[in-house]
């Protein structure tokens, strides 16, 4: 049975959309080697119905025009790329796939090899793969030019209420997210932010050390299915918790390597979108701000690195710096990559000529790029009720992973529980590497949360 929502206008959609900066500087810097995709894995209960779902999803696009959108051919000498908004799919997004030995696993690695193109609307697949124990998982790519993670999950929720047959699913009170909406009871305001917090000079940042007994391309994947950490009672939230602990993880991994010792600098996206709103903004809406941890944690530096465990009073001072840094960093004014990304995309060269210019600044300012990025999308707002198919159990979203960084860690969390996607460069780890990189962030968040309570196992 195909379940349709009552008619309603479909919503104003520009034929054509000018490339934004970040779209435009990905789009620019993309590597074959490296496909720039964003992975998103919900598992559900129950089975999907196929064309239930595929008149879903052309709801959900009908109401976020933005999703069926397609790169406008374009020569070297243009000005702009564009984005061509589409009435209709130019191809069907969404296929099924049995259960069966490694199927799962297959559809998992496509994620982080098989890009959709940007030719052809949408730059999204979606494959759902039937369980042997009658659930389903929606394994979903995306191509990060053409939008990000909390984009697809709105289109995905939108999807969600279309399929149900019922009106817009109402979020969950006290959502949290990079750029959600915080609790209303929130702690006094976190303490002024130290000399320099937050921010970090020109020092080259620690490198990731690499372990791997073979180099490959591409990208690798590990899930972990963790207990979902609570706020301190000082007022430490997941998000600083999770900064601390990525940072620990670099540290005592680099230590245990005998790598230099150097700053440990994070990227951490910021998204200001109101997600809970129907007229989220479709496409790559978060800015980067990065978060450096050192100068001022020099003197901590053996007992946050020295034993067997991060000591837990060193790390208790550490969190309640990093709350200073995090509080002013999202305090900035938006600007998604800085004075640089705007001048490289500002409409006065050819596109093709900016293009050289971006990827030649890329490898010229590759040796001061960040230690890793965490992206910490914070509890998942939307139900993604599904109807008879249910709620999804896990949520794992994971970013693209290139080199130099080469590591990727990408937290969500949905029904109490937190679930953490490390995702790797083949050139610089091995599955058994990312393995002990998990097993690090367990300790390091264990060592943040006042009551450790049970660590999580591998999913």
């Amino acid at each position: 049975m195909t379940v349709t929502q009552p008619a309603r206008p479909a919503p104003a959609a520009p034929g054509r959309v000018p490339f934004p900066t970040v779209d435009e500087v990905s789009l620019h810097c993309t590597d074959p080697l490296e496909p720039e995709t964003v992975h998103i894995e919900l598992h559900f209960p129950g089975r999907f119905e196929p064309e239930r779902l595929r008149t879903a999803l052309a709801e959900a696009a009908r109401r976020h025009p933005r999703f069926q959108q397609r790169k406008a051919d374009s020569r070297w000498w243009h000005r702009r790329y564009q984005w061509q908004v589409t009435a209709e799919a130019d191809v069907d997004p969404v296929s099924f796939l049995a259960a069966g030995p490694g199927v799962l696993e297959a559809a998992r690695e496509r994620t982080m090899t098989d890009c959709p193109p940007l030719d052809a609307a949408p730059p999204v697949r979606i494959e759902a793969v039937e369980t042997e124990d009658g659930g389903t998982v929606l394994m979903t790519t995306v191509n990060h030019t053409a939008m990000d993670g909390p984009s697809c999950l709105r289109v995905l929720a939108t999807a969600a209420e279309a399929y149900a047959g019922g009106g817009p699913q109402a979020p969950p009170a006290g959502g949290t997210g990079s750029g959600g909406t915080r609790p209303k009871a929130a702690p006094a305001a976190p303490p002024s932010p130290p000399p320099a917090a937050g921010r970090s000079g020109p020092t080259r940042p620690a490198r990731i050390a690499g372990d791997t007994s073979a180099p490959g391309t591409g990208n690798g994947l590990l899930l972990l299915d963790l207990p979902a950490p609570r706020r301190t009672s000082y007022g430490a939230t997941v998000n600083d918790q999770l900064l601390v602990a990525t940072c620990l993880t670099a540290a005592r991994w680099n230590r245990a390597h005998g790598a230099r010792t150097a700053p440990v600098r994070l990227t951490m996206p910021v998204d200001n979108r109101a997600r809970e709103s129907a007229g989220m903004l479709i496409g790559n809406g978060t800015r980067l701000t990065e978060v450096g941890f050192d100068p001022g944690e020099r003197t901590d530096a053996e007992a946050l690195t020295g034993g067997e465990a991060p000591d837990r009073a060193a790390v208790e001072r550490l969190l309640r710096a990093t709350m200073a840094r995090t509080h002013a960093l999202k305090s900035e004014p938006s600007r998604p990559l800085g004075l640089y990304g705007v001048l490289l995309t500002a409409p006065v060269l050819p596109v093709g000529v900016r293009g050289v210019l971006a990827r030649t600044l890329r490898s010229t300012a590759a040796p001061l790029m960040s230690t890793t990025l965490l992206s910490n999308l914070g509890r998942i707002v939307y139900p993604l009720d599904f109807g008879p198919a249910g709620r999804p159990s896990a949520v794992w979203v994971s970013a693209p992973s290139r080199m130099p960084r080469g590591l990727a860690i990408t937290a969500a969390s949905t029904a109490g529980r937190l679930h953490l996607a490390i995702r790797y460069s083949r050139a610089l780890l091995d599955h058994a590497a990312a393995v002990r990189i998990g097993e690090l962030m367990q300790q390091g968040l264990a060592a943040c949360v006042e009551d450790t309570g049970a660590a999580g196992d591998p999913a």
